[in-house]
């Protein structure tokens, strides 16, 4: 059996979301790469997991939302001696506040060892972030494993730096970070982490600072001001796309996700960061990080009616 063209690694956490003026929880799911991989699923390009799960009742919620979705669950591990993560987000007046229980979960135990060569080797794009780096060491080799496999085929890698700092200290971060920054083809920062990450503050500065470690593509989001997306010849500013914002629960993955599959479908990098501009916006309209996720659909039809 072929690869799928597309493969994220990294962590699922099953998400329980109370919105606001609620006192209950509701079930979701979350993930960052786990929501980048459905969110490319949905963009209807071919995606695979690798991960590990607990042999739980969250374990198998994911296990279903992935064969729903169309993910290739094909190199997930079960574990019968760790847990699935969980997180719960609240809203403030601020935002959405995250609070997480992953310590020890069965994706933190991955190793090396775990990464299927060959399943790696037969993709078109390997993703990871940040986060898949941070939550342990053996994961961090895992990922780097991974990565390192992927160049040597010619595997397109693609990195979001996704700074979590409540798992790891600023300056661990920016070394390990930074280190696969620079195995990256494609990488996608956000700007308040990029401002942690480099000590620098105009986007622009943070772009070329990104560009100077050896990504070909990076695309820089900017929140609520849009995103750039830039190589070494050329840059584009893409500004904000006006929407009714809900909970941003997940954007940034659904940016990843559409952005990737867009790329495959047109290797074209601006091309795929106006696609995903606008899936990123559209994301935002619902409650958590999953359920509101565009399809091509939706994303191609917002662009026919001006959104992006």
């Amino acid at each position: 059996m072929p690869s799928p063209a597309f493969i994220s690694i990294g962590e699922p956490l099953f998400e329980l979301n109370q919105p606001k003026g609620e006192d209950i929880f509701r079930k979701g799911h979350g993930g960052d790469t786990s929501n980048c991989a459905i969110a490319a699923a949905r963009q209807g390009v071919s995606v695979g997991y690798l991960t590990a799960v607990g042999a739980d009742q969250f374990g198998e919620s994911f296990l279903s939302l992935w064969a729903a979705e169309g993910v290739d669950t094909s190199m997930v591990k079960r574990s019968q001696s760790a847990h699935t993560g969980l997180y719960f987000v609240t809203h403030g007046p601020d935002g959405h506040v995250f609070s997480y229980m992953r310590a020890g979960s069965a994706a933190s135990r991955m190793t090396p060892e775990d990464v299927p060569a060959a399943y790696v080797e037969g993709a078109r794009i390997l993703h990871a972030s940040g986060i898949s780096l941070a939550i342990s060491s053996s994961a961090a080799d895992a990922v780097f494993a991974a990565m390192r496999i992927a160049r040597g085929a010619g595997v397109t890698v693609s990195f979001d730096t996704n700074l979590r700092l409540r798992l790891w200290p600023l300056d661990r971060a920016r070394a390990v970070i930074h280190a696969a920054a620079t195995l990256s083809d494609i990488l996608r920062p956000g700007l308040d982490d990029a401002r942690h990450l480099t000590g620098l503050a105009d986007p622009d500065h943070i772009v070329d600072f990104y560009l100077r470690l050896g990504p070909k593509i990076v695309a820089l989001t900017l929140g609520d001001e849009g995103a750039i997306v830039a190589t070494k010849e050329r840059r584009e500013r893409l500004p904000a796309v006006r929407v009714k914002l809900v909970d941003a629960t997940g954007a940034g993955d659904m940016f990843d996700g559409a952005f990737l599959a867009e790329y495959l479908r047109t290797g074209d990098p601006f091309a795929a960061g106006r696609y995903a501009n606008v899936a990123a916006a559209l994301s935002t309209e619902g409650y958590g990080a999953v359920a509101p996720m565009p399809r091509r659909a939706a994303v191609e039809a917002a662009i026919r009616d001006g959104r992006g």
